[in-house]
């Protein structure tokens, strides 16, 4: 199964980040991955997503554009192109792009990201 970004409609999640679902069992079926997610997230300068934590998924997430800041489990330090982060299931996390350009994340999700699992701090 292959998915374009630019066919891919971008939503907005809970926490107020613009995500596509690059491949997602519930989108793609069950000739998609099944027991993960891929995920591009975005945050124009200056946005945050709200806090948030997931009580199943595990998520990496890997910065391939921008640069800003990221709380995980309370603490803030800088992220940039290039880093990678790991999130472990329950873990409270956010963004704030502090950078003049926006924040691109790739967000991998296992279990795969599902808005019920999502719990607003």
């Amino acid at each position: 199964m292959k998915t374009r970004h630019g066919q891919v409609t971008p939503y907005i999640t809970k926490d107020g980040t613009e995500i596509r679902e690059l491949m997602h069992p519930a989108v793609h079926g069950a000739l998609g991955a099944r027991r993960q997610s891929l995920a591009e997230a975005r945050l124009p300068p200056g946005a945050r997503s709200l806090p948030h934590r997931h009580g199943n998924s595990e998520e990496i997430y890997h910065i391939s554009a921008g640069a800003g800041r990221m709380m995980l489990a309370g603490d803030w330090f800088d992220i940039a192109a290039g880093d990678t982060v790991v999130i472990p299931p329950g873990t409270d996390h956010g963004l704030h792009n502090t950078g003049q350009h926006t924040l691109v994340v790739i967000c991998a999700c296992s279990p795969p990201y599902d808005h019920d699992d999502t719990a607003l701090l």
